[in-house]
Parts: structure tokens; sequence; C-alpha cells
């Protein structure tokens, strides 16, 4: 779909200050970001509260205003202003979901309230602990190739298990065992840098 008269004028309102324009804009927008909030974490087998939803939006826009409206300069109106934006709204949430997903499995975030919430409430044990993703690169040593894929795509791109079961056409319920051998390791391969260390400095 081309860029319409309507959303030109409107960008370059938006653009050049024009008073009213933002305030037309969000107008204009703002059920396409939320459209596009709900799709995606659906999409990814995550459930948002409102509050949620509310604060992905809001980072939308945050993104859009930043630098002097840098990402709206960017569109060359090679397509529709909303297909454009939408393309943005989604590379936000999606980042946005991952890092909350790693920061809850990194015990950071609390998976009840207002906060993000898996449909699948066996996708992580509450007692997982990965600080950073070096720790999450050490839990693949030793693993086969389908293991070290399960633990990359759950931890570091925030996929569900149903994703990952689709992905590698591995069984659905084998997923979770597999992370907790990975984390079991890694607790493992922790102590025992730990005695090493005792044993250094005795």
């Amino acid at each position: 779909m081309a860029l319409t008269d309507i959303d030109r004028n409107l960008l370059a309102n938006c653009l050049d200050r024009q008073p009213g324009a933002w305030k037309e804009f969000v107008d204009r927008f703002a059920g396409v970001f939320v459209h596009v909030i709900q799709h995606t974490a659906h999409a990814r087998s995550v459930q948002l509260s409102r509050h949620d939803t509310d604060d992905l939006s809001a980072d939308i826009f945050l993104t859009l205003v930043d630098n002097d409206f840098d990402v709206l300069r960017r569109f060359r109106g090679e397509s529709s202003l909303a297909t454009y934006l939408t393309v943005i709204a989604r590379r936000i949430v999606v980042h946005e979901v991952t890092r909350r997903r790693m920061a809850e499995a990194m015990g950071h975030v609390k998976t009840h309230g207002a906060a993000l919430e898996h449909v699948n409430a066996n996708e992580f044990d509450a007692s997982a602990r990965i600080e950073n993703r070096e720790l999450v690169q050490r839990m693949l040593d030793g693993l086969v190739e389908t293991e070290a894929m399960v633990v990359k795509l759950f931890h570091l791109e925030g996929r569900s298990y149903r994703e990952i079961s689709a992905g590698l056409g591995v069984p659905e319920n084998s997923i979770g065992p597999t992370l907790s051998r990975a984390r079991e390791k890694l607790r493992q391969n922790s102590l025992a840098r730990d005695d090493a260390r005792v044993d250094v400095a005795t």
C-alpha cells in the first residue's frame, strides 16, 4: 500500500513540530500499536496485562520521538506509514519481551500481578538463576547439538516451548527437562569452580 497524502502531511507536520500534529499522530496510530503488541505477545506465547501493554505502547512512542524523530525521519515513503510503523513497533515489542523473559530467567522479574506471565507456567523453574549471556553460553558446554539449540532458543531468543518444539521437531514435553539438565550442569560447574578456588586459596 502506498503512502497516502493524509499520512504524508501528518508526518511532515510532526517533523516540523506543528501544534497538535503529534496528538493527531498518537490518536491515529495508537490502536495500530496496541494490535501489534497483542499479536506479537500472543505469537510468542506471552500474556500481557493492561499495564504491560501501556508500557510497551509508551516505549514505542518514545522510540519514535527520540533523537528529534530520527526513526520517522528515516521513513522513505516506499510503503504506507502504517506498514513502516508496524515493523518498527514489532521490533521494539520482540526486543522488550525477550529482554523481560531473560530477566525473568535470571530471577529479576516476578511472574505475577502486572508482570509478563507465560502461558505455560512450567516453562522454567523459579529457582533458575542465569546471570548473563556468558553463563548461558557455559550451559551449552557438553550438550548435544539439539539440546544446545533448545537452550539458545529459550534463553537467548526468548522462544516459547511451542515455538522450539515446532522449529526443532522435538517433543514439547522434552524441552523443560533439557533446560533443567543444562541448568544443573551449570550449577555443578559453578560448584566445581568454587571448590577449585578454595583449593588454590588453601
